[in-house]
């Protein structure tokens, strides 16, 4: 495991971070490491989207081709009295 340290960190974030990780019940240490690996993680950038989860996971069956009905006139509405 390597190690890195942070030089010229602003209080008011340090402050921040302790805050975070005390809330989460983590050392300040753990807190940054699991931010990290949050932020480095390339699903993480990406915003979740149902359809695109569910395309990936049908896409390798093949797609299907659906035939348009033809369209017709509007029927008329009913007549309430």
């Amino acid at each position: 495991m390597s190690s890195i340290t942070i030089r010229r960190l602003d209080d008011a974030l340090k402050s921040r971070l302790r805050i975070r990780a005390a809330r989460q019940g983590r050392s300040m240490e753990e807190e940054a490491r699991q931010i990290l690996k949050a932020g480095l993680t390339p699903e993480a950038s990406k915003e979740p989207n149902l359809a695109e989860a569910i395309r990936r996971h049908i896409a390798p069956l093949g797609g299907v081709t659906l035939a348009l009905l033809p369209r017709r006139p509007m029927r008329q509405p009913p007549k309430f009295r």
